[in-house]
């Protein structure tokens, strides 16, 4: 299973930037962001996975921040998990946690 999260870290970091550069390379290599969210919320399909995706990632953001309080995680681990998720997303961050803390899951 261990190895199935770092595969999943993995795709979290490739998968997404993956799709950045496709939309890059659309757009005559340039960045618009105006763009970029005009066409993720194109429709009400599109709206309703960046809802889902809003909340799941806040939702891991404040577990992360509660476990920062109770000093489950170091400092440094708080701000990784929150670079990741900042940086890369959710795909990322999540993984990379279960990663991280799989033996307390076993």
């Amino acid at each position: 299973m261990k190895r199935l999260l770092l595969l999943l870290c993995l795709l979290g970091i490739a998968w997404p930037y993956y799709q950045i550069i496709l939309f890059i390379k659309a757009n005559d290599w340039s960045w618009s962001t105006s763009l970029f969210f005009e066409q993720i919320n194109a429709n009400e399909g599109m709206k309703i996975l960046n809802a889902d995706l809003t909340v799941a990632a806040t939702t891991f953001l404040v577990f992360l921040i509660h476990l920062l309080i109770k000093r489950s995680i170091t400092s440094v681990q708080f701000f990784k998990y929150l670079g990741a998720l900042f940086l890369v997303g959710f795909s990322l961050a999540l993984p990379l946690y279960l990663y991280e803390h799989y033996e307390r899951f076993k």
